[in-house]
C-alpha cells in the first residue's frame, strides 16, 4: 500500500514519483510493479557525502559537497516540514551545486536527496 510521501522507481525506464495521497492500488510503469524506495540513511552506510545535511540556511548533500558530473550526480533535493504537510523540492542540473535555500515557512525535519548511482537518501534535522 502507498503512504503519502512514499518514493517509487521504475526498474525499466528509471520514473520516480512520488505519492501524493494514499492508495489501496498497486503502482505500474512499463507493464510492471514499481519498485518502493527506502532510503539509505548514515546509521546505515556511513556515506557521509550522500546525506542530505542543514548548513547555515542550506539543505546541502553531504558534510563535503556530492560531486556533480553527468556520470555521478544528484537528482533533486527535498525538505519535508515537521507536520509532513509542507514540501519543498529543487530539480538540479549537473552544474548546479547540490544545496538547496531553505525557506523562511518549512523548517525540515526530513529531507531526502537522489543520487544517480547511489539511490534516495534521507536526512534528519
Amino acid at each position: 500500500m502507498a503512504e503519502r510521501l512514499d518514493f517509487y522507481r521504475c526498474e525499466l525506464c528509471g520514473t520516480i514519483i512520488q505519492v501524493m495521497h494514499r492508495g489501496d492500488g498497486e503502482l505500474v510503469c512499463c507493464g510492471h510493479p514499481m519498485t518502493y524506495l527506502q532510503a539509505h540513511t548514515p546509521d546505515e552506510e556511513k556515506r557521509e557525502k550522500h546525506v542530505p545535511v542543514v548548513m547555515d540556511n542550506k539543505i546541502q548533500v553531504g558534510l563535503e559537497l556530492h560531486p556533480m558530473m553527468s556520470e555521478h550526480h544528484i537528482d533533486f533535493i527535498e525538505s519535508v516540514s515537521d507536520d509532513r504537510k509542507r514540501v519543498e523540492i529543487k530539480f538540479l542540473e549537473v552544474t548546479d551545486s547540490p544545496d538547496m535555500e531553505i525557506s523562511e515557512r518549512t523548517k525540515p525535519s526530513e529531507m531526502y536527496e537522489y543520487c544517480n548511482l547511489h539511490g534516495l537518501w534521507k536526512g534528519t534535522n
